[in-house]
């Protein structure tokens, strides 16, 4: 079994056009993010996934691999199906591999996520995987671009939201979030390439437009996701102010 991580990468932004491209400290964002997972041990291949020319030729400049793939994916996990299907038409994979989408907007990604998540799928009955790590700030409960999760005891996710669940009933909500199980969702997917297949036909749920997460479409559906914690944080780059934030940690390495 292979693991073949993507990086889905679009230059339309509308909160950040040109993301991809941006410059952090002499680097660019994607150039970042692609040399964090080549430092990952598991993965049999690396390429960015994308639709745009300027992006495509960017990291072939800086010696990465890229895939050209079709500008009208609605989401992440349809463009690394395409890319997928472009290498296994090249003879090099099969749909018993499992393709891992890598966030493109996370410049510090740590590559033990990728060998983490990769790991869940020594379970056979485990078809889609992800990341969790206990929140442990109010700030993040309270925002809407930092994704909570609800977990079964077995480790699959029961729900994903963009409101801070599960909902403190009674007294409870005085108490410090400390003290309760928050989880926010580490944004790194993998799947069974075959299972991949699937989930690519199947049509927008209402719970995925309510709460704009592709992920709660799967669960709709009846595909389980398992989770595994991680202990280090994401750092997103959702907005230009948030590359403050990123050069800032950079120069504390």
């Amino acid at each position: 079994m292979n693991f073949i991580g993507f990086i889905p990468a679009r230059y339309g932004s509308t909160r950040f056009p040109g993301k991809p491209l941006h410059v952090i400290e002499g680097k660019s964002m994607i150039q970042r993010v692609y040399e964090q997972c080549a430092k990952s041990k598991v993965l049999s291949a690396l390429a960015v996934a994308t639709d745009d020319e300027r992006i495509f030729k960017h990291v072939i400049s800086f010696g990465g691999k890229a895939i050209m793939t079709k500008s009208e994916h609605k989401c992440g996990t349809e463009r690394c199906h395409e890319a997928f299907q472009i290498l296994k038409s090249e003879n090099k994979f099969s749909d018993n591999d499992v393709v891992i989408n890598i966030q493109g907007d996370e410049p510090l990604i740590n590559p033990e996520q990728i060998n983490l998540v990769s790991s869940l799928f020594a379970r056979k009955e485990v078809h889609i995987a992800t990341l969790i790590r206990k929140l442990e700030s109010e700030t993040d409960l309270k925002s809407n671009t930092v994704i909570k999760v609800v977990i079964d005891k077995n480790k699959k996710a029961l729900y994903f939201s963009r409101a801070a669940i599960p909902y403190l009933a009674g007294n409870s909500e005085n108490k410090n979030i400390s003290e309760n199980n928050f989880f926010m969702h580490i944004g790194i997917y993998a799947y069974r390439a075959s299972v991949l297949n699937e989930i690519v036909k199947l049509q927008q749920s209402s719970l995925e437009k309510a709460e704009s997460l592709e992920q709660l479409r799967w669960l709709e559906n009846g595909f389980p996701i398992h989770v595994e914690f991680t202990k280090y944080e994401s750092h997103s780059v959702d907005i230009p102010s948030d590359i403050d934030k990123i050069i800032k940690l950079l120069k504390e390495k």
